[in-house]
């Protein structure tokens, strides 16, 4: 659906095709199976958070160094996208899919079985090499499979449910599976899961590329890898060492250094890695801006309130996981209707209520308190709320970012759809914990409890959130209604 769509018009469309939306059994596997790998990938970027402090007395971490169990699959998993989108598109999503699924299988196992840090490291820099592969595949995949219109809008829908589902059932699942079998289990089922996506696969999948292959443009990837690189790094390691630290600082003006000489380089490359006229697309630019938005901050509300029930009301891991678990069901249904709100609304107003909504629903958590009862029922209520409206978001804005691409470039708008959501996952979380550990340290200085300070460094954090989402929410309104131009985006 063109971002230009009126409701009338799409309702019009689909009548028009009355069979467009329905899939056959085989399109119906493939859309499992390509869902179910986004769905592992996102589990597993969550799922070993919870499991850190046993992690770390087992292979003997310090506390300083177990954010590097994150951050070693957060930086190739956000780093390499754009380029393993391209490379798809050169030599064979099919290939490059199965590749990388077996890259991921087989990390996994690594890091399941890792005797010293090192070996765990390795396991997870691998492990977000192969997500970085898997990911901008799949996705040119769904798209190159389903074709723009009803079908398309109801896999994206699929698709976003289970990815946005994957970070929260792997938080939930990450304490309850290192509680009854111990931390190394977290890294099995992304190795028990990929192994059975990687086996029916080849089963399902055809080779899809474009007519044509174009050079890679290599200082294109060296600038964009570089700089998503190191500003990932930047912002995963400020949480802990803080925004003033000069290797943070460093880190952060060489990636934006590295990014500003890219968008140089893409402007004079034959054959370009991001084409720079697809960026000037305002339906492209503003999906993706509106993606990495709603992925980077509803991730990290996730995250605050799991310190949040944990760590100030002193909720046991089974009754937080009822909380994340009334979510995810909520979100998994929100996925399924948000197609046929599109088909009502439109993709850009769909779009816009979603983010003004989880704005709405994420500043509502600024009333949180020390009281367990209100405190649980606020969280639960808001989060699923907010959760709902999330993917609406999250399916609107697949939409608005691929319609109108040709089959050729699906690979590049899919891998900036895709780069928009791991990226968002990346930095959210570290950003914000940066503001929520800073308050708290302030307040722990000035002489408050434990409960009360953590309490005290997440409301500003969530305060934030709730803002940059709003924000977001009317520069989007405002440049979508300017897309309507005879270049439908």
């Amino acid at each position: 659906m063109s971002v230009t769509d009126t409701p009338a018009a799409a309702a019009a469309r689909t009548a028009a095709a009355p069979g467009a939306a329905r899939m056959t059994t085989r399109a119906k596997l493939i859309l499992l199976l390509l869902c179910a790998a986004q769905f592992i990938v996102a589990l597993d970027f969550s799922i070993l958070n919870v499991a850190l402090p046993v992690l770390g007395k087992d292979l003997g971490m310090g506390q300083a160094d177990l954010q590097w169990a994150v951050t070693a699959f957060a930086l190739p998993s956000g780093g390499f996208l754009l380029l393993f989108g391209r490379i798809a598109d050169l030599f064979g999503r099919r290939r490059l899919f199965l590749t990388g699924l077996a890259l991921f299988t087989g990390a996994s196992v690594l890091a399941a079985l890792a005797w010293e840090p090192a070996v765990l490291l390795a396991g997870r820099a691998l492990q977000g090499v192969g997500a970085a592969v898997i990911v901008p595949t799949g996705m040119s995949l769904l798209t190159t499979t389903f074709a723009e219109g009803p079908q398309r809008e109801r896999a994206l829908g699929i698709s976003g449910t289970l990815l946005s589902m994957g970070f929260t059932v792997g938080m939930v699942l990450g304490g309850v599976m290192t509680d009854v079998l111990g931390w190394r289990s977290t890294m099995g089922v992304p190795a028990v899961a990929g192994a059975g996506v990687l086996a029916a696969a080849p089963l399902l999948l055809s080779e899809s590329r474009p007519p044509f292959r174009p050079r890679i443009d290599v200082p294109g990837a060296v600038t964009v890898t570089g700089g998503l690189l190191s500003v990932i790094y930047a912002l995963s390691t400020a949480a802990e060492e803080g925004f003033g630290r000069p290797g943070v600082v460093a880190a952060l003006v060489v990636g934006l250094v590295l990014l500003a000489l890219f968008v140089v380089v893409e402007s004079r490359a034959a054959q370009p890695l991001v084409s720079l006229p697809m960026l000037r697309r305002r339906s492209v630019a503003w999906g993706n801006l509106a993606g990495l938005i709603t992925f980077s901050m509803m991730s990290t509300v996730v995250f605050l309130l799991t310190l949040y029930l944990q760590e100030v009301l002193r909720l046991s891991a089974s009754r937080t996981g009822l909380v994340f678990g009334v979510q995810g069901v909520f979100s998994a249904a929100s996925g399924i209707v948000a197609p046929k709100v599109i088909g009502r609304l439109g993709a850009r107003n769909t779009l816009v209520a979603g983010l003004a909504l989880q704005a709405a629903f994420t500043a509502a958590l600024l009333g949180l308190g020390r009281d367990a009862g209100p405190g649980m029922w606020l969280a639960l209520v808001a989060v699923t709320l907010g959760s709902v409206f999330h993917l609406w978001v999250i399916v609107s804005y697949g939409v608005i970012a691929t319609s109108g691409v040709p089959n050729a470039e699906q690979g590049l708008a899919t891998g900036l759809v895709t780069s928009s959501q791991q990226v968002g996952i990346t930095l959210g979380i570290p950003l914000l914990s940066a503001v929520a550990a800073a308050h708290s340290a302030a307040l722990r200085a000035d002489g408050d409890g434990f409960a009360d300070a953590t309490l005290g460094g997440i409301k500003p954090a969530l305060g934030v959130d709730a803002a940059v989402v709003a924000v977001v929410a009317v520069l989007v309104a405002t440049g979508l209604r300017r897309a309507r131009t005879p270049a439908r985006g």
